[in-house]
């Protein structure tokens, strides 16, 4: 494995993997907090529809995944704000208007796209150094602002209606917040894909939650759990050769049951001694 880091195309895998570790246990901390791991989903699903009009009109398949992502979230946010449509609803219909037009236009598309594939289910070998430095402005903007607005975003994630008594600025918070997860959903599909990206969002935060309560010490131990268990999905799959992907969620998966288990079985033991 150590010779393969004479290989650009590696290098480039293992920043991004740092990067996008680090961006998505922070923006995953905030959509579990908040409870919304659910329009992480529907947003990711309605990139497909971006992608799909991209390739259609011969656009940057990304650039209309980006647009679609945050236009998507941004209804989502307005519709359930207004309380005109249950946030569940509204993102159940955005999930499947997303794939529907990506369906559509991928079927309106002449010939075969043979980059669907790695969107759809990730190929983080082919990030590139422009991928780079794209991942790398979207982690600083948004660890800067994480620290200079922390304790409101913190606020306005936990309790909405306390935080508009305060006289704190919820609907541009959640708003921001809102473009940032569309975001990170649309960079991250490069490196996970569509189908599993909302494994990103949400395990490690999972396996953070069994032994930390606060947001701050589940977002610090997700960042951990995170590129951890993606640079160990990285080496896996490169030892056995198998889609990188598949592999980072199966030990997110398999780290999650071990940490379950270990915390049941400290539970029973406490029982027993008491």
């Amino acid at each position: 494995m150590l010779d393969l880091l004479n290989y650009e195309f590696f290098r480039n895998a293992l920043i991004a993997v740092a990067i996008i570790s680090v961006a998505s246990a922070v923006i995953g901390t905030y959509i579990v907090t908040r409870r919304l791991v659910a329009i992480s989903g529907g947003v990711t699903h309605a990139c497909f529809g971006g992608l799909g009009l991209g390739y259609f009109m011969g656009l940057n398949p990304i650039i209309m995944a980006a647009i679609f992502a945050v236009g998507s979230s941004l209804g989502v946010e307005w519709m359930s704000s207004r309380g005109r449509v249950r946030e569940d609803s509204a993102i159940a219909a955005v999930w499947s208007l997303g794939m529907a037009l990506g369906v559509f236009f991928v079927f309106l598309t002449p010939g075969y796209v043979p980059e669907l594939n790695s969107f759809l289910f990730g190929n983080i070998l082919t990030v590139s150094t422009a991928d780079l430095w794209v991942f790398g402005i979207y982690a600083a903007v948004l660890i800067a602002s994480m620290c200079m607005w922390h304790r409101t975003i913190v606020m306005c994630a936990f309790d909405s209606d306390f935080a508009r008594v305060a006289g704190l600025p919820v609907g541009r918070v959640n708003c921001f917040m809102t473009v940032m997860t569309a975001v990170c959903i649309v960079l991250t599909i490069k490196l996970i894909g569509v189908m599993l990206l909302m494994s990103m969002l949400s395990l490690p935060q999972m396996i953070a939650e069994v032994w930390c309560r606060r947001f701050n010490t589940i977002m610090y131990a997700s960042v951990g759990v995170s590129l951890g268990c993606c640079l160990a999905g990285l080496g896996l799959s490169t030892v056995i050769d198998v889609p990188c992907s598949s592999m980072i969620v199966l030990v997110m998966v398999a780290v999650f049951l071990v940490v379950r288990g270990v915390d049941a079985l400290r539970h029973i033991r406490a029982g027993v001694s008491a």
